[in-house]
């Protein structure tokens, strides 16, 4: 049994370490058929999305509705036979003339939802595009019950863990110095701990699995067999059954424990070995399904993660240990069990302050594009409200170390001061737990946002910032004056995108014009588009280029026939 644990952990540690070195964070759609925004001559059989990536379609959303909102499709979707990256779901045969909506949503492999939405039309003469209501286009976080599961799952997992730690590794010397009732009341406290989490777990992955299948959470009978559809799911199966050999492993070191041996056995270091091989299998789970296992450079994001995750959970679990040492041993020997336990704590949750400060930085080095992106993205906002949380858990475990440590030193010569310290470190501790626990809440809300794309540093050498609503912006750029226009400007909308160019008054003719576009809030690749000259110094271009609501980047650039190029970079807010 411990060798499988130790080969299991292994097995997720090298895989870690031999993580691709980039990758994409979503499911991109890259084709559709019907094309964005295309008239056809007849109405077409299916509607088919490829994606750059498979995802699964008992998991995916394609609507196809007239302007009244008649659904038009039929059957379930499905993947294509030809080619596992592409959806298709079947029409309605002979649908009359007019404009289409196609509304998708898909789940990626990592979990997380993508969904965009654009129209189509079936001709000969289908007028002119309605105004389309879109169900909803704007990536966002989860649901206040996925949020909330997901923050018990962490925090049932960071507490077994650490208080394992505690038990096994630091308040050991109980059973020789101390009451042997605070070693037996801990030891409970771990066992509780590791079999809420053995609950906890599936139960997160059901209201995952849940929320992105659009079923109820207790429609077990069509949930269960979709917890394996995505590479999220199957990883956080695989941590169950990390933390059932973990449990395992735990139930046998904590049965071979003789504390009262100074010197651990053979079997008890193996047990112990055990224990944290089991741990480090279950905290490498969720960086490398989650958005550290999705960004560059991936191996150094899932070990800032994993460290994270680490130092987190002996910080915690300790401080709750804490709490159970002073509630359960009698208030004759509490001094002197925490005069054991304190001092030992106190030097290894300095260590994991250290830690977990030093993998914080590298985590939001690692996921910050541009310094501005903490205060003007939501998962920015996010991290300067843990940083606060953790700032102020640090000030309190300073007074720990600062006045209770010493408090309880000097009890064993002065016994009056022994009340007071013990007092001191209930009180310091139990808002320690809290303001530590509000930190794992702000980390589970962290893991449902999209970090910011590399393109969001684009944003800061934006000449105008432009939207909602149709633009018709001038900015002027190494002598040329560069007047902008789209319209409607609006996500799922046919929208034109037009750049007038203008040098010394006279019109710019005979240039190359090119437009990219990038998403500022959601990775996704770069689109690029050609603008053709459709009159003197006008170079123009329709194109279903903003397939998402939100801030957009569009960088114009002008390569005249005689001249040195151009660049212009413009931010533009489409709404949904």
């Amino acid at each position: 049994m411990i060798r499988r644990t130790v080969g299991l952990a292994a097995a997720v540690a090298v895989a870690a370490v031999l993580l691709p070195a980039t990758a994409c964070a979503h499911a991109y759609l890259i084709r559709t058929a019907p094309a964005a925004s295309r008239v056809l001559d007849r109405p077409p059989a299916t509607v088919a999305l490829t994606f750059d990536e498979a995802v699964e379609p008992r998991l995916a959303i394609i609507s196809v509705t007239d302007a009244r909102g008649t659904r038009e499709t039929r059957g379930p979707v499905r993947r294509a036979a030809a080619d596992p990256d592409t959806l298709v779901v079947a029409l309605r045969p002979g649908v009359a003339e007019g404009w289409y909506l196609v509304y998708w949503r898909a789940i990626s492999g990592d979990g997380h939802p993508v969904q965009g939405a654009y129209t189509y039309a079936i001709g000969p003469n289908p007028g002119p595009a309605p105004q389309f209501v879109v169900p909803h286009l704007s990536a966002s976080a989860d649901t206040p019950q996925l949020l909330v599961t997901r923050w018990l799952m962490f925090l049932c997992v960071m507490t077994a863990i650490g208080l394992l730690a505690l038990r096994l590794f630091i308040a050991r010397p109980l059973g020789r110095a101390g009451p042997s009732r605070g070693l037996a009341a801990l030891t409970r406290a771990a066992v509780i701990a590791c079999l809420l989490a053995l609950i906890a777990i599936p139960v997160y992955l059901n209201f995952a699995v849940a929320e992105d299948s659009l079923h109820s959470v207790f429609d077990l009978g069509a949930l269960v067999p979709l917890y394996r559809a995505t590479a999220f799911g199957r990883g956080y199966l695989d941590m169950e059954v990390c933390f059932e050999l973990l449990t395992l492993a735990a139930l046998v070191a904590l049965w071979l424990d003789r504390p009262e041996r100074p010197l651990r056995s053979v079997a008890e270091l193996a047990a112990g070995a055990g224990v944290v091989a089991g741990s480090a299998a279950v905290l490498l789970v969720p960086p490398a399904v989650g958005h550290a296992g999705q960004t560059s450079p991936r191996g150094l994001s899932v070990l800032f993660d994993f460290l994270h995750l680490v130092s987190g959970s002996v910080w915690i679990g300790g401080l709750i240990g804490l709490l159970v040492l002073w509630t359960t041993v009698a208030a004759e020997q509490r001094v002197a069990a925490l005069g054991v336990v304190v001092p030992r704590f106190s030097a290894v949750a300095l260590g994991a302050v250290i830690l977990l400060l030093i993998s914080g930085t590298g985590s939001t080095v690692v996921h910050m594009p541009v310094l501005s992106a903490l205060w003007e993205t939501s998962y920015g906002v996010a991290i300067l409200v843990k940083i606060g949380l953790l700032t102020a858990a640090v000030a309190l475990a300073s007074g720990n170390l600062l006045r209770t440590r010493p408090g309880l030193a000097a009890a064993r010569q002065d016994p009056a001061r022994a009340e007071s310290a013990a007092r001191l470190l209930r009180r310091l501790v139990s808002a320690e737990t809290i303001v530590v626990g509000g930190a794992v809440f702000t980390a589970a809300l962290l893991s449902s946002l999209a970090p910011p794309p590399p393109a969001f540093a684009q944003s800061g050498s934006a000449l105008a910032h432009v939207g909602p609503g149709r633009v018709a912006a001038t900015v002027t750029r190494n002598g040329y004056r560069l007047q902008v226009i789209i319209a409607p400007n609006r996500a799922a909308a046919p929208d034109s995108f037009a750049l007038r160019v203008a040098r010394r008054g006279a019109p710019v003719r005979g240039a190359t014009v090119t437009l990219a576009f990038n998403h500022l809030q959601m990775e996704m690749p770069q689109q690029t588009y050609a603008l053709r000259e459709v009159r003197p110094g006008l170079y123009q271009r329709s194109a279903p280029a903003l397939i998402m609501a939100g801030p957009w980047s569009l960088d114009f650039t002008v390569s005249p026939a005689a001249g040195r190029p151009v660049n212009a970079l413009i931010v533009d807010q489409a709404d949904g």
